[in-house]
């Protein structure tokens, strides 16, 4: 019985491994033809052979130096980046003003402040009084007497 187990399993195992081999594709390329490929590319980036200067936004230049152009920081004849409206000065800033460090820390104590603020309040607000006020009777002279007519009868129970 064992040894029917252990042959049907292996049986299986050879056929999936077999199934696996043959749907294994087969690289569309060769090392010829990549070779071919990269002596045919002269301008990976294929801007033209433009030349292409460093990733650096205009707002972290240099404000007050001697630029051709003091709005966008830029000096005649120099070459402008393919991505220009993104590092131009008009673009969107990078936030450097705060680390995330400090805003945490700026959160925590935030909410150290209004925690602790709640705990002074809670510990010297006066709680409700002692003793709840009582009137004389009640106040049935003030709900219409003993002969007034009740919202329901005596005894009937309210259900929520």
């Amino acid at each position: 019985m064992l040894s029917r187990q252990v042959l049907s399993l292996a049986s299986r195992s050879t056929r999936a491994a077999m199934i696996r081999s043959q749907a294994r594709p087969i690289a569309p390329f060769s090392t010829a033809l990549s070779r071919r490929a990269g002596a045919e590319l002269d301008d990976p980036e294929m801007n033209g052979n433009y030349i292409n200067p460093p990733r650096i936004k205009r707002q972290h230049r240099d404000p007050y130096g001697d630029w051709d152009d003091p709005q966008e920081r830029r000096n005649f004849g120099e070459p402008v980046h393919e991505d220009n409206e993104i590092l131009g000065i008009f673009a969107l800033e990078d936030y450097t003003h705060m680390t995330p460090a400090r805003g945490a820390l700026l959160w925590a104590g935030f909410l150290g402040c209004i925690g602790a603020l709640s705990a002074f309040v809670y510990a010297t607000f006066p709680g409700k009084p002692a003793v709840p006020v009582e009137y004389e009777d009640g106040l049935e002279k003030e709900l219409g007497g003993p002969a007034a007519n009740l919202a329901r009868k005596p005894g009937t129970k309210v259900e929520l």
